[in-house]
This record gives structure tokens, C-alpha cells and sequence, in this order.
């Protein structure tokens, strides 16, 4: 089959559900599509899944290659690679993309593996675009973004004689975009033999945690870094986050010294968020950080360092020691709101 200029998501569900990253995802891909001139497929594995499949035209998606087996179920991740890769070799896309969360860091490799094609992990960013290599130009190529040498640099990373490239991308990090004219996706079952030798484990049991936070789904964040890490202080970013209604974040630091839990982090390996107010409290704003709040609709950085980074990104800087600021803030607020 001629290879196609369509872009695939691999679509993650858990117990039945689809899971936001790939809404996330196939918005996004709607877009690389677009440039290429191809189309927005998708590919999903699990059992009795077709309700929701077609609601994902909701986001671009034009069509839904289905493998439905009453043992997929539950995530595996031999038989869940070898649906995957049956799929791909039938359709020929020039893309596919996964959630770079603990399901799709584990099942694309094993993907590219047998592929034997590029897989780009941990991508903030994707575009298409231009590549020469010596006298070899490719007008069309996935440019795979993402920061690298410690969040030091981003670096961009290309694979153009790859088909398909591929690439996992953070949850949170690309827009989920319902769009106004969408149309059901087609469902296209797909016929996978399994044999109980694609099965050589067995889920037993499955226990989840609630996170002690909901960083994704807050509309106000403040978060402290090492220069809140004092408990006086650390208290104080706490009582502010309370009175403006939000939640505790954090950068990684204060992750690391073990004064929050990670379910709090912000950043390249913590949660990315979009409130529409992200309060930075002593975060110095490295490029970790700022990997994961930069998108927020209003910054206001609390610092007592004028130099900064994260006054580079803040749309109002205060400086100053926090604690002093944050009991004049919480006292400001206050009393607007018994005006």
C-alpha cells in the first residue's frame, strides 16, 4: 500500500473510558494533518470501546480502527503492541502519536521496535516542516520538539526517512479543541488474531490512587518553589492558594526535598497547567518550570531576585521577600471582597 500522509493517535482508555490525552492528542494532530494534506486516524485497543469511539470526530478524528477483544480489556503490553503494529501496516501513516504517560511510554517503544522506525519520547511540541540532509531535501517532516540536556536546551529532533516517525507527547501539553462542525468518526473494526501466547501475563488486580491534587483541572495554581521552602513560608503560599481558591503547585525542587508530594509538581516532569492565574512564589522559572505554566492565561511571580527568569514569562513581577508579600496580598484580597 502506498504510504499515506494521515496522522494516527493512539488512543488510551482505562476501564472503558478514552483518556484525555488523547483528545489532546488528536486536536493537535488535526493540525499536522492540515500542513500535510492527510487526514486524522486513530487506533484503539480494548474491549466493547465503539460508544465512545465515534464522539472522538468531536476533535478531528476521521476515522477509528477498533481491535476488540474481551482480554484487552485491561492494558497488556505485548498484544496491545501487536494490534498496534498490525494497524499501522495496513493503513501506512505517516505519523502516529502516543500520551507520554505510563501506558504509552511502555507500549510505543515496543511499537518502533518491531517497526523498526524513529520514536521521539517526552515531546512539549510538533510541527511540520522542512529537512535537508546533504542533497536530500524532504519538504514534508515531523519536527519532533522537546527539551533536552536537563531542560537546558530544546532541542528538535527529526526522523524523515522514518515511516511512520512517531513521538510521545506530555499530557496537558497540546489544546483539547471541540470543534463547532464535527461529524462521528467511523469505527472500522479490525480483525487481530490472539493467541494465548500474546498473553504471557495476567492482570490480577488493579489498584489506583486518587491524586491528592487536581492541578489540570484548576483554574488558579500557586505554587512554591525553594525560595517558599521554609514550613513559615511554605504555609503562607498554602493560605494564598486557600483564599484565592486553588491549589498548592510546585516547582521540582521542592518536590525532590520531599516538603510536597510530586502529585503537586509543576513542570517538565510534573503536570503542565493552563489556569487562568498562575501565582509563582520563589520559583526561579527555569526552563523545566516554565515547560509546564508558560501557557497560563495571567502570571504574577513573587521574587526576590530581580534577574529572575520567570519575570521573563510574568505579567506582573513583584519583588520582594514572600513573606512579606503573600500576608499583603491575602489582605488586599480580603477586603475587595467586602467591598
Amino acid at each position: 500500500m502506498e504510504a499515506q500522509k494521515d496522522v494516527m493517535v493512539f488512543v488510551e482508555q482505562h476501564e472503558g473510558a478514552v483518556a484525555d490525552v488523547s483528545r489532546e492528542l488528536i486536536s493537535e494532530a488535526a493540525k499536522l494533518a492540515d500542513r500535510l494534506g492527510g487526514s486524522v486516524t486513530a487506533v484503539a485497543v480494548g474491549h466493547d470501546l465503539s460508544g465512545q469511539l465515534t464522539d472522538l470526530g468531536r476533535y478531528g478524528c476521521r476515522r477509528v480502527y477498533s481491535v476488540d477483544d474481551p482480554r484487552l480489556a485491561r492494558f497488556t503490553s505485548v498484544p496491545y503492541a501487536k494490534a498496534v503494529v498490525q494497524v499501522i501496516r495496513e493503513t501506512q501513516p505517516m505519523v502516529v502519536l502516543y500520551g507520554a504517560t505510563t501506558t504509552g511510554r511502555d507500549v510505543a517503544p515496543r511499537i518502533a521496535s518491531t517497526l523498526r522506525c524513529g520514536l521521539t519520547a517526552d515531546c512539549t511540541e510538533l510541527q511540520i516542516g522542512e529537512h535537508r540532509i546533504k542533497q536530500t531535501h524532504y519538504p514534508q517532516t515531523l519536527l519532533q520538539i522537546r527539551p533536552a540536556f536537563g531542560g537546558n536546551i530544546v532541542a528538535t529532533i527529526v526522523s524523515p526517512e522514518s515511516r511512520p516517525s512517531m513521538a510521545t507527547v506530555r499530557e496537558g501539553v497540546m489544546r483539547m479543541i471541540d470543534r463547532d462542525d464535527w461529524r462521528p468518526a467511523e469505527v472500522v473494526p479490525v480483525d487481530c488474531p490472539l493467541t494465548d501466547a500474546d498473553f504471557p501475563t495476567e492482570v490480577l488486580e488493579v489498584v489506583r490512587a486518587e491524586k491528592c491534587v487536581d492541578l489540570k483541572g484548576a483554574k488558579v495554581v500557586v505554587s512554591a518553589g525553594m525560595g517558599a521552602s521554609h514550613p513559615e513560608s511554605l504555609k503562607l503560599v498554602r493560605q494564598l492558594a486557600k483564599v484565592l481558591g486553588g491549589v498548592l503547585g510546585s516547582s521540582r525542587p521542592v518536590v525532590d526535598a520531599c516538603l510536597l508530594a510530586h502529585d503537586h509538581q509543576v513542570g517538565q516532569t510534573g503536570t503542565t497547567v493552563r489556569p487562568n492565574l498562575y501565582v509563582a512564589c520563589g520559583i526561579s522559572g527555569q526552563i523545566q518550570h516554565r515547560a509546564g505554566m508558560a501557557e497560563s492565561q495571567r502570571i504574577i511571580a513573587i521574587n526576590t531576585d530581580p534577574k529572575a527568569p520567570i519575570f521573563d514569562i510574568a505579567h506582573y513581577g513583584i519583588v520582594g521577600d514572600l513573606r512579606e508579600v503573600i500576608p499583603r496580598m491575602i489582605k488586599a484580597y480580603r477586603m475587595r471582597g467586602t467591598l
